[in-house]
């Protein structure tokens, strides 16, 4: 399966970079839409807008986002070799280990948002804001594992 997008490669790829970039600004939002959220209290008129923004972003941005980028990024990963055993991709392996890890903390941040609409806070603040930068640290590894291919 090595080489199976032929000249829709580059396209294919560009594509997928341009639904990363829709999904890790979408997963920069929410987090700090949580905190602001969680802060403003969970009753009253700006919890409700908090609520709608939050769906907002989630059906329009981050879900179909998450989906496209995962059904590219596996389209160029078996172009590449991924699923036929070619050998020099362990810098993908970690990068979809990395990804499949900020999907998971994808969900959880759709989860929170929406245990916040039910009026359930489990975190304080500072953990929020701790966990807002989960998605650049592991975003700036991705890139580089991408670009530099280091192994």
């Amino acid at each position: 399966m090595v080489g199976w997008l032929g000249i829709a490669y580059p396209w294919v790829k560009a594509a997928h970079l341009v639904f990363v970039i829709f999904w890790m600004a979408g997963l920069f939002m929410l987090p700090r839409y949580l905190v602001y959220h969680q802060e403003d209290g969970l009753d009253g008129p700006q919890a409700a807008r908090w609520i709608e923004r939050e769906a907002k972003l989630r059906t329009i941005i981050l879900g179909p986002s998450i989906v496209i980028v995962w059904l590219l990024g596996l389209a160029l990963a078996a172009h590449v070799g991924l699923f036929s055993g070619i050998p020099g991709l362990g810098w993908l392996h970690v990068k979809l280990a990395l990804v499949v890890m900020l999907s998971g903390f994808h969900g959880w941040a759709v989860g929170y948002s929406k245990a916040l609409a039910r009026g359930v806070t489990r975190l304080s603040g500072r953990s929020l804001r701790l966990l807002n930068e989960i998605p650049g640290v592991t975003v700036s590894v991705v890139a580089i594992l991408a670009i530099v291919q280091p192994f």
